[in-house]
């Protein structure tokens, strides 16, 4: 799997000879050659003023050649990441908004896990194409169709013209008798999906439509897989990368999967996750656990009316903590004046020392697209870093971390160790 470009200069004799090669593996092989040193930043000793100016310089390695020369240097540039979005709602506005933001504050940190993945930096995102069906938002540039309604999201920072337009996705599923007062679909012909991410040469598609939309996921999916074979991120509660036959799919096709669904930066899953091993930690017998949530955004409308796989994924991802059965239940509820502003509350009841009872109330109150914005910029991250290293299928690591219904359940702390596992090339996925 082609990685990239370097410029290699062979020392031999005191002078120096160039030739420019590719590079066929991982970065990470470099680090296990004998003879190899890394360095964060090239000696400037060793630069040349024939370098192409505009490539972002990451590492210089110096390998052996031969016993006449003294060595060859290598220096890797990346490149950006190109991405499609399926779904314009409010996720794919606080992601866009997002790596914006993040240009416009090289020096700023906040809310950011992994500064680099793999050589890429958050701001080496770029979308390249979207996906929707709203007359509001097909036709009009990403910069503009983000903010067009029904989307409510707050606004993290202007968004200058991108260059992007919305084009018509199937509607499928995707557009239920319950949303229909809030969605327009327009009356143009839905494009060729997989032309599309070929055209704009795509490496990651991410999944953001409706909640309950099984047969348009499963076209996206589909079309990103197999037509044009790049990576998948499901970030919406359909199970397609638990599905078997697309994890079959993927590594005929050799590319990568993450899924099902986003487990949010910091939202009422990862919060009642820590609060349920805490109680255990402590000796508390877990008795019944109950968790509601409510927003104003048209996710929330469709939750009220087609959750039935968002329970289960909130669900699995509290029970699979729990060494045996108690009463877990998970509600939601539309409240309009919220907008994208999610509160949810956690309510655990157990007995601790001599049976006395215990109760644990807690409120959490969140930007709801921008917890998602806050895993989805690794996970495109982690799904690029798998196409550079020829890795095909689910991404255990990365899935166990980042979402609620990952094909296998970890402790998060477990998780995350095997996350940076993978990401420092010592865990294939």
């Amino acid at each position: 799997m082609l990685l990239g470009w370097a410029s290699c200069y062979a020392f031999s004799k005191g002078k120096r000879q160039h030739r420019g090669i590719p590079l066929s593996s991982s970065l990470l092989w470099l680090h296990r050659q004998e003879g190899c040193h890394i360095f964060s930043r090239p000696p400037r000793t060793l630069l040349s003023p024939a370098l192409e100016v505009g490539h972002s310089l990451l590492h210089v390695g110096i390998i052996p050649l031969t016993t006449r020369s003294i060595g060859a240097i290598i220096i890797l540039t990346m490149g950006k990441i190109r991405v499609a979005v399926a779904g314009v709602g409010n996720c794919a506005s606080a992601l866009v908004q997002g790596i914006e933001y993040y240009k416009n504050h090289p020096d700023e940190k906040v809310g950011i896990l992994f500064e680099n993945i793999g050589g890429y930096q958050v701001t080496d995102v770029e979308i390249v194409a979207a996906f929707d069906v709203d007359e509001r938002k097909v036709g009009q540039d990403l910069s503009e169709a983000i903010f067009a309604p029904p989307n409510n999201t707050e606004k993290l920072c202007d968004v200058p013209t991108m260059g992007v337009k919305v084009q018509m996705g199937p509607v499928f599923d995707g557009v239920p008798e319950h949303l229909k007062s809030f969605v327009k679909v327009a009356k143009e012909k839905p494009v060729d999906v997989g032309l599309v991410l070929k055209e704009t040469g795509t490496d990651v598609l991410v999944n953001l439509i409706p909640t309950g939309s099984k047969e348009a996921t499963r076209y996206y999916a589909q079309q990103a897989i197999e037509i044009a074979k790049v990576a998948f991120i499901n970030g919406i509660p359909e199970l397609v990368v638990s599905d078997d036959k697309f994890e079959e799919l993927a590594i005929k096709n050799r590319v990568p999967m993450i899924g099902d669904d986003f487990k949010s930066q910091l939202g009422a899953t990862i919060l009642n996750r820590a609060l349920l091993k805490l109680c255990l930690q402590r000796g508390v017998k877990i008795d019944r656990v109950y968790q509601l949530n409510y927003a104003g955004n048209t996710d929330f409308v469709n939750l009220v009316f087609r959750g039935a796989s968002k329970h289960l994924t909130k669900e699995t991802a509290l029970r699979s903590l729990l060494p045996y059965e108690t009463d877990i239940a998970t509600s939601f509820a539309y409240v309009a004046n919220q907008k994208d502003r999610k509160i949810a509350r956690i309510e655990i009841e157990g007995r601790k020392w001599g049976g006395a009872p215990l109760r644990i109330s807690v409120e959490l109150s969140v930007n709801d697209s921008a917890d998602a914005a806050g895993v989805m910029i690794d996970m495109i991250r982690c799904a690029k870093l798998a196409l550079d290293r020829g890795v095909g299928g689910r991404l255990v690591s990365v899935c166990a971390y980042y979402a609620k219904h990952p094909p296998i359940q970890y402790d998060d702390e477990e998780a995350f160790k095997m996350l940076q596992e993978f990401i420092e090339g010592r865990r294939e996925r």
